[in-house]
């Protein structure tokens, strides 16, 4: 079982400082009937404001329900409107870009979403993340084909992919290869039932943590926390953690050994613990 958590020689952190990449840290949605009533929304919290609390405690959201339909452009406007500064959210593509067999033949499904008005979360959009089946297999040259249909910036504004790829035969030199020759971040979960992949291959972190317990009043257990905050900001200050499963030995390219900014989600799990889990990592990290 590969853990992130647990690196007891993790390089030491640098301190940040003003205007350095960010590390931002959050769960999957917001909608999520346990965490009503004390167990993260306060007593009697409407549910048409707990987007702007959930803002308020954490520091970006993965959302998920792009994945299934498309929302519209006065939905995206509505999220941004109701978060403060600073704040930013992951979106999941929808499905139909990703799963299917032929992925250079989505291009239509790529345009339809990224025509769905996501530009409307203005600075507030953070990398889109392109989920794939666990059992989709690399094929080089499918998967590059699919790859050029995802543009670098739209309307202007520079466009962040994340790739969630989900099958060991991604597990390989020339998959990072191709990642990174466009730019785009594998994201790294954290999970049993996924293969690790910790290899960076962009100009950001993307991680996604599976592993709260319920039993832990936060999530995890004190030392994982630690553990956690010192992981991710040693890739925030331009290093890695030691102990990843990567598939290369050795540093990153000299192009990625750099300040980053680092996306960390807790998600799945004991799904009802992910927000205090989320709250105790972003006070560790100050």
């Amino acid at each position: 079982m590969h853990t992130l958590s647990l690196l007891p020689d993790a390089v030491t952190p640098s301190s940040s400082t003003s205007g350095a990449p960010r590390i931002r840290v959050g769960i999957g949605g917001w909608v999520f009937e346990p965490w009503r009533d004390g167990n993260f929304f306060p007593v009697g919290w409407p549910k048409t404001k707990e987007l702007a609390y959930a803002s308020s405690k954490l520091s970006a959201i993965e959302i998920n329900s792009t994945y299934y339909s498309d929302q519209r452009p006065s939905t995206f406007a509505k999220w941004h409107d109701d978060t403060p500064p600073g704040f930013m959210f992951s979106l999941k593509a929808n499905r139909f870009t990703t799963n299917r067999r032929v992925l250079a033949e989505a291009g239509g499904s790529v345009e339809k979403f990224l025509a769905s008005g996501l530009l409307e979360l203005k600075d507030k959009l953070g990398p889109i993340v392109w989920q794939f089946a666990p059992s989709k297999r690399f094929d080089a040259a499918d998967f590059g084909a699919f790859l050029k249909l995802l543009p670098r910036e739209l309307g202007g504004r520079p466009l962040r992919h994340a790739l969630d790829v989900r099958h060991e035969s991604f597990r390989c030199p020339e998959y990072l290869d191709l990642a990174r020759s466009m730019g785009m971040a594998t994201v790294f979960t954290e999970a049993d039932d996924y293969p690790p992949l910790p290899d960076l291959t962009a100009d950001f972190a993307y991680c996604r943590f599976m592993r709260t317990a319920s039993e832990q009043p936060e999530g995890c257990e004190p030392e994982v926390l630690d553990g956690l905050a010192k992981s991710v900001a040693t890739w925030r200050d331009g290093q890695e953690p030691t102990g990843l499963p990567k598939v290369e030995a050795g540093p990153p390219p000299a192009e990625l050994a750099h300040p980053r900014d680092v996306f960390f989600y807790f998600i799945s799990g004991a799904k009802e613990r992910n927000p205090a889990a989320a709250q105790a990592l972003l006070s560790r990290l100050g």
